[in-house]
C-alpha cells in the first residue's frame, strides 16, 4: 500500500531529532522519513550535559567542559575529578543546527514545523495513519517521541524539577574552573533541593534550582528557590538574565518501563516519557543517542523501529532501591550524595552514571554508601507509588 513515509518520527526534539540525524547517514538506503515538530521554530532553550572523552557522541559539539565539579552537602565539600572524561554542556541551537543540517544533507529525510497531531494515530491495514494540522498522513512505522504531560505519564517514583537562568553579571563573581554539580542549601523530610551552576565565564553562568520530589513541580513554585540562589550566587553583583529553561524529568516507575506503545512492533515510543533517563539521575542525553544509532540501525535493516533498551538488572536493581531511599528519607540525600563523590573513584563514579559500568564498579558504588538505610528498604517488595 502506497504511503507518505516509510518512517513517521512524531516529534523533532533531542530523540526526533537524533534518531533521523542517525537516520541521515545511511544516505540513499535510509528510509523514507518524515518528521513532524510541533514548533515553528528551534530557540536556544535547554541544555544538555554529559560525561565523556572526545569521543563520545556530540562531545565536539560542546561549547564548555569542566574537569572539575562541585558536590557541597552533608557537612561536606568536594572537588570532583573528572580526568580525562570531563563534564560537557551542549546548548540546544548547537545541537538542533547541527541535526537540522543532517537532515538538511539527504533528501529521504523531511522535516515539518508547524504540524501539530489532531488524533491519535491508528493502524488500518497495516498501515499508520494520522491526522495533523496540515492533513492526514500515513507511513509504514512510527516512532513517537512526543513528550507526555506529567498528569498523563505513568507513575515515577520521584520527579525532578528544574528551573534555571543563564546571566550575566556586572562583576567577575564566578570560577570558570569549576561547576557546581550539586550544593544542598538545606535539609528536608519533604523533599530533595539543590542548586546547580555551570560557569561559562568569569561574569556568566548557568544557575539552576532542582529538586526532587514526589510530584512534579510548575516553575513558579521554584522560583523562590531560584531567586535565593541567584542572590546568593551573583553576591550582590547586578545582572541580567539572557534565557530561561524549566524542565520535568520522571525518575523511574512505570514510565520507565513503557518504552513500546502497543502491540504491533511498528510503533514505539521513545523519549523521556518512555523511559530515557536514567532512573537515579535523569540524565538522558548520551542514553538518546545510543537509543537513536540503535533504533536507525533497526529501521534500515528490518523496517521496524527499536524502542529504549532496558538497563541491565544490577542497574536497575541499585536504582530502585536508591530511589526508595530518597523518597521515604528525603533528609538522607545530602549526604549520600556527597558520600558517593567523596568516597568513590571518579573514573568508577563517572562510568557508573553514564551506563558504562563495571560490576565492581558497581561494588565500588553500594561500598561507599551506608548500609543502614538501604537494608531496611532491600527487601521491600513494593515500590514507591
Amino acid at each position: 500500500m502506497s504511503t507518505d513515509a516509510d518512517v513517521l518520527i512524531l516529534g523533532g526534539g533531542c530523540a526526533g531529532l537524533g534518531l533521523a540525524s542517525h537516520l541521515s547517514r545511511y544516505g540513499s538506503h535510509a528510509p523514507r522519513t518524515l518528521i513532524l515538530e510541533q514548533r515553528n521554530e528551534y530557540r536556544n532553550d535547554r541544555t544538555w550535559c554529559f560525561w565523556g572523552d572526545d569521543a563520545a557522541p556530540h562531545a565536539r559539539l560542546a561549547g564548555h567542559q569542566w574537569r572539575h565539579l562541585r558536590v557541597i552537602g552533608g557537612g561536606r565539600c568536594i572537588d570532583f575529578d573528572c580526568g580525562k572524561t570531563p563534564y560537557r554542556m551542549l546548548a540546544a541551537d548547537t545541537y538542533y543546527a547541527a541535526t537540522l543540517q543532517a537532515i538538511d544533507a539527504n533528501p529521504q529525510l523531511s522535516l515539518h514545523l508547524g504540524h501539530s497531531v489532531l488524533s491519535e494515530p491508528e493502524y488500518i491495514g497495516g498501515v499508520w495513519r494520522i491526522e495533523t494540522s496540515h492533513g492526514s498522513i500515513s507511513a509504514g512505522s512510527l516512532v513517537d517521541t512526543r513528550p507526555k504531560p506529567a498528569s498523563e505519564q505513568s507513575p515515577a517514583w520521584l520527579w525532578q524539577s528544574f528551573f534555571g537562568h543563564e546571566i550575566e553579571t556586572s562583576d567577575p563573581v564566578f570560577d570558570p574552573a569549576i561547576a557546581d554539580l550539586m550544593d544542598f542549601p538545606e535539609i528536608s523530610d519533604h523533599r530533595i533541593a539543590f542548586i546547580y551552576v555551570l560557569p561559562l565565564t568569569a561574569t556568566r553562568a548557568l544557575v539552576e534550582y532542582t529538586v526532587f520530589a514526589e510530584s512534579p513541580l510548575p516553575a513558579p513554585a521554584l522560583q523562590k528557590g531560584l531567586d535565593a540562589a541567584l542572590e546568593n550566587r551573583t553576591r550582590g553583583s547586578a545582572y541580567r538574565t539572557v534565557r530561561s529553561e524549566y524542565g520535568c524529568i520522571p525518575m523511574g516507575g512505570a514510565a520507565a518501563q513503557a518504552a513500546v506503545t502497543g502491540a504491533d512492533p511498528s510503533r514505539v515510543h521513545a523519549g523521556l516519557s518512555a523511559g530515557a533517563a536514567r532512573p537515579a539521575t535523569g540524565y538522558a542525553f548520551q542514553r538518546l543517542q545510543r537509543w537513536g544509532a540503535q533504533c536507525a540501525q533497526a529501521l534500515v535493516t528490518t523496517g521496524l523501529p527499536v524502542p529504549q533498551a532496558p538497563d541491565r538488572l544490577i542497574s536497575r536493581a541499585m536504582d530502585r532501591l536508591f530511589l526508595h531511599v530518597l523518597r521515604a528519607q528525603p533528609a538522607l540525600a545530602p549526604a549520600l550524595f556527597s558520600a558517593l563523590f567523596a568516597d568513590v573513584d571518579s573514573r568508577r563514579l563517572i562510568r557508573f552514571l553514564s551506563d558504562d559500568c563495571s560490576l565492581r564498579d558497581h561494588a565500588a558504588v553500594i561500598a561507599a554508601l551506608p548500609a543502614g538505610p538501604f537494608l531496611k528498604y532491600l527487601f521491600t517488595r513494593r515500590a514507591p507509588p
